[in-house]
């Protein structure tokens, strides 16, 4: 088994909001379809790498409780959190070092639907 995880899925009330919202802060690029009925916007990356989507649709409702993903922050988390807290949505878990730094660190926030989501970089 190559990934544990292999899909992730963010609920959206708001497609268009929530994808100006992700690539505003994390600079990303969707790919959008239609699939029997539900609203894809799925997050554009390397055939290889694990991924996930925005989904609009019957039976998606956006929370902040339950589980959280952590998105890829980039080289510094910091610079998306700055952008999120512009944007005016809440940093609920700041930036925060995972053994000192020497496993990156994490973050929490909550998104323009009401996810709570997780950030993670290295540095």
């Amino acid at each position: 088994m190559d990934h544990m995880v292999t899909w992730s899925e963010l609920p959206v009330n708001d497609m268009e909001r929530a994808m100006k919202f992700y690539k505003d802060i994390l600079n990303v690029e969707f790919k959008r379809e239609d699939m029997s009925g539900y609203d894809y916007a799925m997050f554009a990356t390397d055939e290889d790498l694990v991924s996930g989507a925005l989904v609009a649709g019957e039976g998606y409702s956006p929370s902040a409780q339950g589980t959280v993903i952590y998105l890829n922050g980039g080289d510094d988390i910091s610079e998306p959190l700055s952008k999120i807290t512009k944007l005016g949505n809440q940093v609920v878990v700041p930036k925060t070092a995972i053994q000192d730094g020497a496993g990156g660190y994490f973050a929490q926030f909550i998104d323009s639907e009401g996810n709570r989501v997780g950030l993670y970089s290295k540095q």
